[in-house]
């Protein structure tokens, strides 16, 4: 399978995009890569800041078993989180919500509905579209993650 980033194809059995691949798309006037309308996620009404997660109040959320803590921010349509899984947390329900999802530590197992397993270790993340693949997570040790939805 392959996915179109600006001006280049890029098989998504690579380990990701190489910052080359990146580089070819053009530049703005301040040098930027970013090129308007090239990407379709649309982040309005976010002002720079700076979130201090130890600060921010977690809310328990029970798995089938085990339970995980939420630290989350809202801005305008889009929730960031930073979640904690207890060790043996078993998810309670398969998720059809689109979600990118960076492992900061532990192990995080993720199954698809359709049978596909994954496994998630600190550096490596998952993405996946609203109501494309519904997905159910767990761990035998624990994992924190940081999520953008």
């Amino acid at each position: 399978m392959e996915v179109s980033y600006p001006y280049k194809q890029v098989n998504l059995k690579s380990p990701g995009i190489q910052p080359e691949q990146i580089s070819q798309a053009n530049s703005d006037q301040n040098g930027s890569k970013y090129k308007k309308g090239a990407w379709k996620m649309k982040m309005e009404n976010i002002p720079f800041g700076v979130t201090d997660w130890e600060k921010i109040e977690p809310t328990e959320h029970k798995g089938e078993q085990g339970v995980a803590y939420w630290r989350t921010c809202q801005f305008d349509q889009i929730r960031v989180r930073m979640v904690e899984y207890s060790p043996g947390y078993f998810a309670d329900h398969w998720c059809s919500k689109g979600h990118i999802l960076l492992c900061l530590e532990g192990e995080l197992h993720t199954e698809l509905k359709d049978g596909r397993k994954f496994v998630l270790k600190p550096g490596m993340s998952y993405q996946v579209a609203d109501d494309a693949e519904p997905h159910r997570s767990h761990t035998e040790t624990g994992a924190r993650l940081f999520i953008v939805d």
